[in-house]
Parts: structure tokens; sequence; C-alpha cells
């Protein structure tokens, strides 16, 4: 199988014309099978409170916002838990702002519930949700430290967090320069340490922020290093910047469709030797998502029919019906999968418990 370089990867991102249609075919050669897989979730933010200001956020909001929500209780994240239960959801997806305890707000009311910070909390939400419901927690809540992510791993299945870009740079544009947890060696680091902890884990890039087409290589093979180190990437996110009215970014151009077609090329090419998967999320690309399915994206991520995407409101998730229909009507099999992938379903990666659960709930898929 071909090794792709740098210079190849760039050569992707770079093509016009016919070209891009030659990548493409390429993709072709090395797909094993005609598989999208999917997982059904139900989307919780225990708090949209963040220490970050990212010029292209839609998630955060401050603690004088009436309608924020300033962090969740027990009782209201197992009644969302119980009700998509009911759908036959197995992944919570527990999101929160970065370090949102920093802010005295968020801090007094985890006092109030008798928690001194949000690690705490979380590692007490996700046991709740492991011993009283029948969905696995996968976690993205920023940056941790390797003892915080340790103590995670006991109580999720998989966790994640986005890389976004590898690029310095970016910490000097609108992007990220409010958001000193986007600095790429804070993020690299988190991501390292989940490969030291054997955590199954789920990242990406998200194209559009001001980045350059070699930067966009540079942060791929990054995730690839790391991952050909541990073996810990699941999936990885190519997610494209969308714009809304009320962000920072609300003049900038979003990445054009032909864009979006070479960075997922580019991206199952490089990956191709890997048994990582590509994932395109289709509420931001509806109506050209199945296009990525020839460029080699074989997910489709977390999609929850009790839930909208908090981090994308404006952007609802297909309905699973209309989900089925664009896979096959590409010709491909849709195919529900848990947080977790089955190759790590083991003693290796997780604790007897989410073990045996994760292989309960495979039987019932």
């Amino acid at each position: 199988m071909r090794k792709y370089t740098k210079k190849d990867i760039l050569s992707v991102l770079t093509s016009e014309s016919y070209e891009i249609i030659d990548y493409i075919s390429q993709v072709r050669e090395y797909r094993e099978n005609n598989l999208i897989t999917y997982s059904k979730n139900v989307f919780i933010p225990l708090t949209e409170i963040c220490r970050n200001d990212c010029g292209y956020c839609n998630f955060k909001k401050t603690p004088d916002d009436k309608n924020a929500i300033i962090l969740k209780s027990k009782e209201e994240i197992l009644n969302e838990l119980k009700i998509a239960e009911k759908y036959g959801c197995s992944e919570a997806l527990f999101t929160f702002g970065e370090d949102a305890d920093e802010e005295k707000v968020v801090l007094d009311r985890l006092n109030e519930f008798g928690y001194t910070d949000m690690i705490d909390y979380i590692v007490d939400v996700c046991r709740m949700t492991l011993d009283e419901t029948d969905l696995l927690p996968h976690t993205n809540g920023g940056n941790f430290s390797y003892n915080a992510m340790k103590r995670l791993k006991e109580v999720n299945a998989s966790m994640g967090l986005m890389l976004e870009n590898s690029s310095p740079r970016l910490m000097e544009l609108p992007a990220h320069e409010k958001s000193p947890g986007k600095d790429p060696k804070l993020r690299l680091e988190t991501i390292a340490n989940a490969g030291k902890l054997k955590i199954p884990y789920t990242t990406g890039i998200l194209i559009g922020i001001g980045e350059t087409k070699e930067e966009i290589v540079d942060s791929l093979f990054e995730i690839k290093h790391l991952h050909e180190k541990y073996g810990h990437i699941q999936e990885i996110i190519i997610q494209n910047f969308t714009k809304t009215p009320h962000i920072q970014m609300k003049d900038y151009p979003e990445p054009s469709f032909l864009d979006m077609v070479r960075t997922v090329t580019a991206a199952s090419l490089l990956f191709s030797d890997t048994d990582v998967s590509i994932q395109v999320p289709p509420n931001l690309n509806y109506d050209t998502a199945q296009i990525f399915l020839l460029c080699g994206a074989d997910d489709w991520g977390g999609v929850s029919p009790v839930s909208h995407d908090f981090v994308n409101p404006t952007s609802p998730w297909p309905t699973l019906n209309e989900l089925e229909h664009l896979t096959s009507d590409a010709g491909f099999k849709l195919v529900e999968r848990l947080c977790v992938y089955e190759k790590y379903i083991n003693d290796e990666w997780l604790n007897e418990s989410i073990k045996e659960k994760s292989i309960n709930l495979l039987k019932h898929q």
C-alpha cells in the first residue's frame, strides 16, 4: 500500500480540473467495503460557559445570558438520558466549555451540588450514566490534564477533542486569538495523553478558519504520527467552517465545496494504510454529503433522534430515515455503531464493566 508524503497530500489539496477526479478514483482502490457507520446519540451540554472565545463559535454563552446553561443538574441529565434510552440511543455525548469552573457562577453551582470542580462532576455524571442507563458516555470538554483523563477513562467508553489545526499562527487570527485552550501544543498533548492512557479517541480538523493548505497537511500528519505511535484514533472529523450572523467571523468566506472534496479525499488517502475512519458531519453538508462518501468518508458521526447539535444549532441533523436514504442512494449501506469502535472493545482498551456493557449493546444492535 502506498505511503503518502506531505508533498503528495499537498498535491491533492491544490488539485484542479480532472486531477481531482483522478485522486477520488484512487480512494476507491483502498475501500474495503461499502459500509457507512453512525452512532445514535443524545447530545447533552453540561454547561455553555467556556474560557475560550473562538471567532466561529456558536456554542459559548456568557453568564449574563438568561438562556445560558450554567450547569445542568444530575436530575436533568438523567431525565434526558432516559428519554434517549427510549429512542434506542447508545451514546451519551457530554460536552462543556473548557475550564468552565474558572467562572464563579459555574463554581458556585458545582459547590451547591456538592462538588469542588468540573472533573469531579463529569466523572460522577458518567458513572451515573453507566450505572443507571443503557448508554455509554463519550466526553468532549476541551483539554484535560493527564490525571484528569486517567479518571475519565474509567467512566468513558471513548473521548474526543478536535485538533482543528496544528499551526500556532492561527492563535493570532480571529479564530483563536481569544482562545488560550486552542493552543495546538496543548491540544496535541491532550491527544497524546489519550494515547498513553489507551483511550479510544476522536479528533479532527476544521477548515476555513484562516489556515493554509500547507497547515492542513501538517495537521493531518500530526494526527497520523500520534496514531502510529499509540493506535488510539478511531476517526478523524473533517469539519467545514459555517458562518452565522452572530459570530465574530460572520463575514469570513466558508470553504468551497471543492475545498471539502479535496480535504476529505486527501485525508482518506493519507489514512488509507490505517484503520482510522474519516467522518464528515452530514448536518453541515446535507446537500453535498453523498459526494464525500465517494471521496472516502465512511462515517457520519453521532446523529441524534432526540437532541440538536448545540455546537451547530442552525444545522439540524438529518433524520435517521434521511440518513439511510442519503447512504443507500449513493450505493452504500448504513450501519449503526457504538461510540467506541468494535476493535477497541477488549481488555487492552476498556475496563471490565465498560467492556461488558459494550459487548451487550453490540448484541442488541
